[in-house]
């Protein structure tokens, strides 16, 4: 796992590989992505929500490329962990808010709103087809927002009211809504 851009590019993190439960984006899949949000976000400006967190890779290339304001959530301990070993190595503490909890127990309480919300769900997740409406449900995402669900090929999201686009990366789907 690499960052690409920003403060702390070329830096590269290895997230133990034992009992791991989470598959990272792939750095072909995560350059596209960027490469598209690049023109569509002020990263300075972003306040980001990393949903499904595991190894904190979209959240630290937020913050390498100017983001001052991000909230990761993860139910994980051992993803959580390495987050916050990463978060502490990088000196990044005072950019980015750190939960070990469950993704939908969150959004359940949050009352905060973000700019941007990622995220990038274990693809076998049972009920990976709610996020869309969980996120528009929970009311999450400011007016102007993007939200950005990483999802593999078994899953179409074209039909929902808030769809806007797809990138697709061989395996990697990104679904994009407004």
């Amino acid at each position: 796992m690499r960052i690409i851009s920003g403060e702390f590019k070329g830096r590269r993190f290895n997230p133990p590989a034992k009992n791991w439960p989470t598959r990272p984006t792939t750095d072909i899949a995560k350059e596209g992505l960027f490469n598209i949000l690049q023109n569509r976000i002020n990263f300075e400006e972003t306040k980001m929500l990393d949903l499904f967190g595991g190894t904190g890779n979209h959240s630290y290339e937020f913050i390498s490329r100017g983001c001052t304001d991000v909230t990761y959530v993860d139910k994980f301990y051992g993803c959580v962990q390495f987050v916050e070993k990463t978060v502490s190595e990088l000196k990044i503490e005072n950019k980015i808010s750190v939960y070990k909890q469950d993704v939908f127990e969150f959004l359940k309480t949050n009352r905060n709103k973000f700019d941007y919300i990622f995220a990038g769900p274990p693809y076998p997740l049972p009920n990976l087809r709610l996020i869309p409406d969980t996120i528009f449900l929970s009311d999450v995402l400011l007016e102007d927002g993007l939200f950005v669900l990483e999802h593999n090929p078994e899953h179409n999201f074209r039909l929902h009211p808030h769809y806007i686009e797809e990138r697709n990366y061989g395996t990697t789907i990104f679904s994009f809504f407004k």
